[in-house]
């Protein structure tokens, strides 16, 4: 499975480094439905997305709306369930994350996101090392 690690680059904070990818349609329309809530470091990045709602699910989520560079466009903080956002037509992805993860790492619109790649054996590998 591939993974992401989101950074936050005004601070230099990370955001999570178990990004999960929504980037196909029956991705996307599962998000994080059925799933238990995410612990700190894990999240969901949904691309292409403008908008999400909360319709069915059970824990609240921080959500970052990003441009096409990674800019921060909207936040919702702790979006709680049965809500929904509104459409952000300069939004390219939705970055979905635990509740608190936004005032945590102090991130607002006009930062930029950047993400690597990382797959399920490097995230392996550091659990050994550290």
């Amino acid at each position: 499975m591939r993974l992401l690690r989101v950074i936050n680059t005004r601070h230099n904070r990370e955001l999570g480094n178990q990004i999960r990818i929504a980037d196909n349609w029956l991705a996307r329309l599962r998000g994080m439905l059925a799933r238990p809530a995410p612990k700190p470091g894990e999240g969901l990045l949904l691309t292409p997305c403008s908008s999400v709602h909360m319709y069915g699910m059970r824990f609240p989520l921080d959500v970052a709306f990003l441009d096409k560079r990674g800019a921060v466009v909207a936040t919702y903080a702790s979006l709680v369930p049965g809500a929904r956002t509104r459409w952000h037509k300069n939004a390219a992805h939705a970055l979905e994350l635990p509740g608190g993860t936004l005032k945590e790492s102090d991130t607002a619109v006009g930062d930029v996101l950047v993400w690597s790649s990382r797959t399920t054996d490097q995230l392996a590998a550091l659990d050994r090392v550290s």
